[in-house]
């Protein structure tokens, strides 16, 4: 009788220890839903907007930034670094140094560089236009960097400073030049009035004597600013220095007084 009970016991425990070794199959992979992941990559990356898609290599070098999200309501969702902009010809006129600009302002930015100022500069100079000076673009400050001043527009990426431009043959021109035809920067004018919902250059306000401020700033009825003062210079002055200087006489001898005879 004990001896069938061992029996027993030894079996059972065999069978257990057969249970143990014996291996249990791998669970089943979880199946994702396609569509669910399809939708959490579309979510992490946004679709392009309707300005990144028609800003095309063909019109401007001008790659998507990183949004910026700043204080006082500075930065954006759709930012691009302006660095050139082609011309019909394929010729690029380069953006010195790249100006980070809200994709809408960039291509305001390249249309009025292609279809206005590089035929402007071409006919009024007989050369091709090669860069454009940019003094700012996003900048995240209060107007005219006055503290605790009204936010910039420079902070929404919708302005730009005009410095200067460069033709190819080494020629700059200053916008702000007296020396600089009256006729061209009347025309300079015109275009960037045209195209830019504001626009602030000499005589403005003081601070844009020495460059020009273009924005894309929408207001109520659809306003516009367009205060940039061609000033020329003063007619009197140079009539005065054009007027040949008369020689003095030269100063009479000085008679000493004679000396007494011994």
């Amino acid at each position: 009788m004990k001896r069938s009970y061992a029996v027993i016991v030894f079996i059972t425990l065999a069978e257990v220890a057969a249970a143990q070794t014996v291996p249990m199959p791998r669970p089943r992979p979880h199946h994702l839903d396609s569509n669910k992941a399809v939708s959490a990559t579309a979510a992490a990356t946004p679709a392009p907007s309707a300005c990144r898609l028609r800003l095309t290599a063909a019109r401007a070098i001008a790659p998507s930034v990183d949004r910026i999200d700043g204080p006082e309501g500075c930065g954006s969702a759709d930012l691009v670094r302006l660095e050139a902009v082609v011309l019909s010809n394929n010729d690029r006129v380069q953006i010195a140094p790249p100006a980070v600009l809200g994709c809408d302002m960039a291509e305001a930015v390249a249309d009025w560089v292609r279809d206005d100022l590089a035929r402007l500069g071409a006919l009024s100079f007989g050369s091709q236009l090669r860069s454009v000076r940019n003094y700012t673009a996003y900048h995240c400050r209060s107007r005219n960097n006055i503290v605790g001043g009204v936010a910039s527009e420079h902070g929404k990426g919708i302005a730009l400073d005009v410095g200067s431009i460069t033709l190819v043959d080494g020629t700059t021109i200053d916008p702000t030049d007296l020396k600089v035809s009256r006729d061209f920067r009347e025309r300079w004018k015109k275009s960037a009035c045209a195209r830019f919902s504001t626009v602030l250059g000499p005589g403005s306000d003081g601070y844009h004597e020495n460059h020009i401020h273009l924005d894309s700033k929408e207001r109520q009825n659809g306003y516009r600013i367009c205060q940039w003062e061609i000033r020329v210079p003063d007619e009197s002055l140079q009539l005065a220095s054009d007027v040949p200087l008369v020689p003095l006489p030269r100063p009479r001898p000085t008679v000493l007084p004679a000396r007494p005879r011994k």
